[in-house]
């Protein structure tokens, strides 16, 4: 999985739907097929990669990422209405991170809509509730 997403980021894109379907060979994650779905994206597929977000949600309903990725695609095909439910489960999933990409993505849904007051509540709840840090 890491050599994949090492390929991903190196534009090295069906390098990496490879390595991906050859981890998922061994041993089928949620995080095997999210990646997948999510170079798959890249290559404009978004129909498969939804399917692979599924097939991850299967395996480990508790892995939020694949919940926003599928609002994301969705998103991509100017499927707004349908994208939001599944940004909401992202929110709530109990293992995700980053944790703010749903609310920044609803946030985008609703100022395309132009809902700028859900637009603004979306993007400033997760700097809310967000725990401080110190700087490195």
């Amino acid at each position: 999985m890491e050599l994949g997403t090492k390929r991903l980021s190196e534009g090295q894109v069906e390098e990496a739907v490879e390595l991906f379907e050859k981890s998922i060979a061994v041993k089928p994650t949620a995080e095997g097929h999210t990646f997948r779905g999510w170079a798959l994206s890249y290559l404009g597929r978004l129909d498969e990669a939804t399917e692979d977000c599924k097939q991850a949600i299967q395996l480990d309903p508790d892995f939020g990422n694949p919940y926003n990725d599928i609002g994301v695609y969705l998103m991509q095909k100017s499927q707004l209405d349908e994208a939001i439910p599944w940004l909401e489960r992202a929110k709530l999933a109990k293992r995700y991170e980053p944790r703010h990409f749903p609310y920044s993505n609803l946030g985008s849904i609703y100022e395309r809509k132009g809902r700028w007051r859900e637009a603004m509540r979306s993007t400033k709840k997760p700097c809310a509730s967000s725990p401080t840090t110190s700087p490195r």
